[in-house]
C-alpha cells in the first residue's frame, strides 16, 4: 500500500473550472455559503415539521420514510456525482443539484398525500448527494492547502449553525405559514445559489469524449440501496434472520460483487479501485467510517438519557445539545487554523482521543446525573468532531492531483454516512439486547415479592413480548400516571437502573470504534499542507 497518488494512463484531460478574479471568487463562496447553508437547514426543518405533516396527510407508519427517502437517495448518489464533476466539470454539475433539489422543494410542497411526498423526498434526495461534496470540491480546486483548512472550518460551523436554528426556523415557518413553506423557502435561496455560482464559476470544455461507467452506476446503486435498507429496517421493522433483511443483504453483496469488477475493467470507474492502494485514502476514509459509527450511533441515545433518566422534556433535551453543536462550530473553526503549525496526523488523533473521552465519562453517568453533566461531555465531544471531521476532506485534497478531487472528495461524504447509518443500526442492536436482558433479570427478584393482580401479569407479559414498552413508559408521564403507586415506585428506580446500564454498553461499544479511529490517525503519513493553489502534477502509473 502506497501513500502516492497512483493515477492511471487514462486520468480525465478537463481542466478545473476556477473563479477567474478575485471578484469572481467572491461571488463563488457567496453561492457555496447560501447552497451549503440551506441544504444543510433543510434537513432540520423538515423534522420540526413532520408532526403537522402527519397530521394533515395522515400516514404515522410511514413518517420515519420522510428521512429514510432522502438519505437513501443521497447518500447513493454522493460517489456518482463526484465522479462527474471530475468528468463534466463542477459548474454543471453542481448546478444540475441545484437545480434538482429545488424543483424536488417544490414537488414536495404540493405534495398531496404522504405516498406522494415520500417519493418527491427521494427525488430531493438526489439533489442533496450531488450538493454535499461538491461545495468542497470547489473548496479544494480554487484555493490553497492552507485557505482550504480555513474555509473548510468556515463550512464545518455553517453545519453546527444549521443544527442549531434549524429547528427554530422550522417552527416558526409552520406556526406563521404552513409545514409547506419548509419547502417552498428552498425555492428563492436555490435560485440564488445556481446565479451566484454560475456567475462566480466558469468552466472549460472536456478536450476528449466523455465515457460513462454505466454499469458500475446501476450495480452500485442496487447495491448501496439494498445495503442501506436492510441496515435500516433490520431488527426494527423485520427480525435480522428474516427472509427480507437477508434477501437484502443478498441483493447488496451480489451488486457490490457486480460492481467491483465492473471498476476493474471500465475506462472511467466511478470509484477507482487504485484508489484502495493508497494508504492515505484508506485510512482517512477509515478514520471517517469509525468516527462515524461511534458518533452519530451514541448522539442518537443521549436524548433517550436526558429524558428517561434525568426526566426533562423533549425541547430542554434539544436545548441541552445545543452547546455541543457551539463546539462543532469553535472547534471546526480553530482546526481550521491549528492545522496549519501542527499537521494532520497531529490534530486528527487529538480530536480523535478528545472525542474518546467524551465516550469515557458519557459511560460512567449515573442515574443520578444532572443535565449540566451531560452537557459538559456533549460539548467535550463537540470539540473533537470539530477538530476532526473538516481536516478529512482536507488530507485527501492535498494527497491527490485535481483532476481527482471530486472522486476523492465525495468518498469521504459517502463512507462517513455510511458509518453513521452502519453506527445508528449496530449500537442499537446492542441497547435493545442489553436492555431487554437486564430488565428480565432485575425485574423477576421484585415480581416475585409483588402480589398477584392483573397490573403484574401485565408487566410480565410485556417483558416476554415486548420488554421496550416498558421503556418507553419513562418517556411518557402519561402512561407512568396510569400505574398504581405502588408499582411505579418501585417499578421506575428499576427500569432507570436497567436502563442506564443499557445506554453504559451502547457507549463502551461506541468508543472501541472511536479508540480504532485514533489508531488509524497515528498512521496516517506526513500530509503537507500547500501553499500555493497550483494542481499537483499526476504521477505516471507504475
Amino acid at each position: 500500500m502506497s501513500d502516492s497518488p497512483h493515477v492511471p494512463p487514462h486520468e480525465p484531460r478537463l481542466q478545473e473550472d476556477a473563479p477567474s478574479s478575485v471578484k469572481h471568487r467572491g461571488i463563488l463562496i457567496t453561492g457555496l455559503i447560501i447552497a451549503m447553508l440551506f441544504g444543510a437547514l433543510d434537513q432540520t426543518i423538515v423534522g420540526t415539521a413532520m408532526p403537522r405533516i402527519v397530521g394533515e396527510l395522515g400516514g404515522l407508519a410511514y413518517m420515519a420514510w420522510l428521512t429514510t427517502a432522502y438519505m437513501l437517495t443521497s447518500t447513493t448518489v454522493v460517489p456518482i456525482a463526484g465522479k462527474l464533476a471530475d468528468l463534466l466539470g463542477r459548474r454543471v454539475v453542481y448546478i444540475t443539484g441545484l437545480a434538482i433539489f429545488m424543483i424536488g422543494s417544490a414537488l414536495c410542497g404540493a405534495a398531496q398525500t404522504m405516498d406522494q411526498l415520500i417519493f418527491f423526498r427521494g427525488f430531493q434526495g438526489i439533489g442533496g448527494g450531488i450538493m454535499m461534496p461538491m461545495a468542497m470540491v470547489i473548496i479544494g480546486d480554487v484555493f490553497t492547502g492552507a485557505q482550504r483548512a480555513k474555509w473548510q472550518g468556515v463550512f464545518g460551523a455553517i453545519f453546527g449553525l444549521s443544527s442549531i436554528v434549524g429547528p427554530q426556523i422550522g417552527g416558526w415557518i409552520v406556526d406563521a405559514l404552513s409545514w409547506r413553506w419548509v419547502f417552498y423557502i428552498n425555492l428563492p435561496i436555490a435560485l440564488a445559489a445556481i446565479v451566484f455560482i454560475a456567475m462566480g464559476l466558469h468552466s472549460h470544455r472536456r478536450q476528449e469524449r466523455v465515457r460513462f461507467d454505466i454499469g458500475g452506476i446501476v450495480t452500485m446503486v442496487i447495491g448501496v440501496v439494498s445495503l442501506l435498507l436492510a441496515l435500516t429496517f433490520g431488527g426494527k421493522d423485520y427480525p435480522w434472520a428474516s427472509w427480507q433483511i437477508l434477501g437484502l443483504f443478498a441483493v447488496a453483496v451480489a451488486s457490490l460483487t457486480a460492481f467491483v469488477l465492473i471498476e476493474a475493467r471500465a475506462a472511467e470507474p466511478i470509484v477507482p479501485l487504485w484508489l484502495f492502494r493508497n494508504r492515505t485514502f484508506v485510512l482517512v476514509n477509515g478514520i471517517g467510517f469509525l468516527m462515524s459509527v461511534g458518533m452519530f450511533g451514541s448522539i442518537m441515545f443521549i436524548p433517550l438519557f436526558l429524558q428517561g433518566i434525568i426526566g426533562i422534556s423533549p425541547s430542554a433535551s434539544g436545548t441541552a445539545m445545543t452547546p455541543m453543536m457551539l463546539t462543532v462550530m469553535v472547534g471546526s473553526v480553530i482546526g481550521g487554523r491549528l492545522v496549519l503549525k501542527i499537521g494532520v496526523r497531529t490534530q486528527t488523533a487529538i480530536g480523535m482521543i478528545i472525542m474518546a473521552i467524551s465516550f469515557i465519562l458519557l459511560a460512567n453517568l449515573s442515574v443520578d446525573a444532572k443535565t449540566l453533566t451531560v452537557t459538559g461531555c456533549m460539548v467535550i465531544l463537540g470539540l473533537g468532531m470539530g477538530l476532526v471531521m473538516p481536516l478529512l476532506t482536507i488530507a485527501l485534497q492535498e494527497s491527490f492531483p485535481k483532476t481527482q478531487l471530486g472522486v476523492v472528495t465525495s468518498s469521504s461524504q459517502f463512507f462517513r454516512q455510511i458509518g453513521g447509518t452502519f453506527g445508528m443500526t449496530i449500537l442499537g442492536a446492542v441497547l435493545n439486547a442489553r436492555s431487554s436482558g437486564l430488565l428480565s433479570a432485575q425485574l423477576d427478584p421484585l415480581f416475585q415479592r409483588l402480589p398477584a393482580n392483573p397490573m403484574v401479569a401485565q408487566l410480565k407479559s410485556m417483558i416476554a413480548t415486548n420488554a421496550q414498552g416498558l421503556y418507553s413508559s419513562l418517556l411518557s408521564p402519561t402512561a407512568l400516571a396510569q400505574m398504581p403507586a405502588a408499582i411505579r415506585n418501585t417499578l421506575v428506580p428499576v427500569l432507570k437502573s436497567a436502563l442506564v446500564a443499557s445506554l453504559h454498553s451502547v457507549f463502551w461499544f461506541g468508543l472501541v470504534f472511536i479508540v480504532l479511529g485514533v489508531v488509524c490517525a497515528l498512521f496516517l503519513g506526513k500530509i503537507r499542507i500547500s501553499d500555493r493553489r497550483q494542481a499537483r502534477p499526476a504521477p505516471s502509473e507504475g
